[in-house]
């Protein structure tokens, strides 16, 4: 496998290794011959000799070091088994340092107490309400969207996202039992009042009608005795002087005006214990009423007109919301840019959503570290085992090795103080300076 390029940080610190090396041996050359050159100042050159050759050694030493961390100085050469085995040290212990990294990720990044610690230390909630209130964020995003969606429409096609519905979705609702949802959905509406309101508006909108629309309130009516069979006995009753029609109009517009006036009206209480016995009637299966709706529901998806109405009308949808992206000043786009920026400053203004959303967060977070976290230790070193031995030297000489061969600059350089220390101690103590 082809080795990787040396960094210029690396070939920069070897070559100034190499240069602090060949500078102490030049030097300790030179003060040999100088010794036998200038005897009278022999004890001066043997301190500066013990300052170069203490430099040499300990540039040699730290080469020595740092090489055998990565590779084997002495090649083929015969040499003692214990020093062989500690050469070579980083390839010779990669199945440990894969464990060992494992071990370092898991235990420091993704075991549950430091998930858990790390999570209650930050209010990732607030983060990221902050993240999509700012409306250059909310932007960022709608525009992706509005990017993305046209593109995925354009390769999955109008036809097969009806398809997925029309086979998935559709048959969802089919193998689903609406009664208990129909049920729970009037039981809010009673619970919260909702069927009062509802109520009222109806009764607003029928008076207002009514009141205001006399001739086609009159055409109802005379539509609904036909139908009741009772449309000649009215309409006799009006050869004699009395307008039964007008009449019957008349006493509805009375109860209407009479319900509107008074919240606990008759009516008004047979409406709402009519619609409680209907919700206690859908939470039961075997009831008439849950099977009547079931029935019909199964009959409304299995009419191929009611298919085709949804195939349709996913087509046009797509086409439509497809069509819209792809504006510059896309309706969509902004109505998404204005809720993203709105979520993001509920959840920043409301602390008990930002509480509950951060115990969900927590216990996710939990939960995943302590599913996946094996898996991806695992995954680490099955990596790891995976890399080339020289890659990897490469890798992390490229990463590190600037530095350790400045240590071989620092021995040179070290070494040559400590040596000069050393020589003018032996110089006091042989020469009595």
């Amino acid at each position: 496998m082809q080795t990787e390029t040396s960094s210029p940080s690396l070939q920069r610190s070897k070559r100034f290794a190499t240069i602090a090396l060949v500078m102490a041996v030049i030097t300790w050359l030179a003060l040999m011959v100088a010794a036998k050159l200038l005897p009278e100042y022999v004890w001066l050159i043997h301190i500066l000799m013990l300052s170069a050759e203490a430099g040499v050694v300990g540039g040699l030493a730290d080469w020595y070091a740092i090489t055998v961390l990565f590779r084997n100085p002495f090649g083929k050469m015969p040499i003692p088994k214990f020093l062989r085995d500690h050469t070579e040290i980083i390839p010779r212990n990669k199945a440990r340092i894969a464990e060992s990294m494992g071990r370092f990720v898991q235990e420091n990044f993704l075991s549950p107490q430091i998930v858990q610690r790390s999570r209650a230390s930050t209010d990732l909630s607030l983060a990221g309400g902050r993240w999509l209130a700012n409306p250059s964020n909310n932007l960022q995003v709608t525009q992706v969207i509005q990017q993305t969606v046209p593109k995925i429409f354009e390769f999955v096609g109008q036809e097969q996202i009806s398809g997925f519905i029309q086979t998935n979705s559709v048959q969802w609702v089919k193998n689903t039992q609406i009664n208990h949802l129909a049920s729970e959905m009037l039981r809010a509406v009673l619970e919260n009042d909702f069927h009062q309101d509802v109520l009222q508006r109806g009764l607003d909108i029928a008076h207002a009608w009514m009141t205001s629309h006399p001739q086609q309130t009159r055409e109802l009516t005379r539509q609904l005795f036909k139908e009741m069979g009772v449309w000649r006995l009215a309409k006799g009753a009006s050869w004699i002087g009395i307008d039964v029609q007008q009449r019957s109009i008349d006493s509805v517009i009375q109860r209407v005006e009479a319900m509107l006036a008074d919240p606990d009206h008759p009516w008004r209480l047979k409406i709402e214990e009519s619609a409680q016995q209907l919700m206690l009637q859908l939470a039961d299966n075997t009831s008439e009423a849950s099977q009547r709706l079931n029935t019909a529901k199964d009959a409304l998806l299995d009419s191929p007109q009611v298919l085709n109405f949804i195939s349709g009308a996913v087509v046009i949808l797509c086409d439509a919301i497809k069509a819209d992206l792809e504006k510059p000043d896309s309706g969509i786009a902004e109505n998404l840019r204005i809720a993203i920026q709105q979520v993001g400053e509920n959840i920043m203004s409301n602390t008990s959503v930002r509480e509950l959303l951060n115990q969900r967060m927590s216990a996710l977070a939990v939960d995943l570290s302590d599913q996946y976290s094996e898996k991806v230790i695992r995954f680490i070193s099955e990596r790891i085992h995976e890399w080339d031995s020289r890659e990897m030297i490469d890798k992390i000489e490229n990463e590190v090795g600037g530095d350790l061969h400045m240590i071989r600059v620092n021995g040179v350089v070290v070494g040559a103080f400590i040596g000069l220390a050393l020589g003018i101690i032996r110089a006091a103590v042989e020469y009595g300076l």
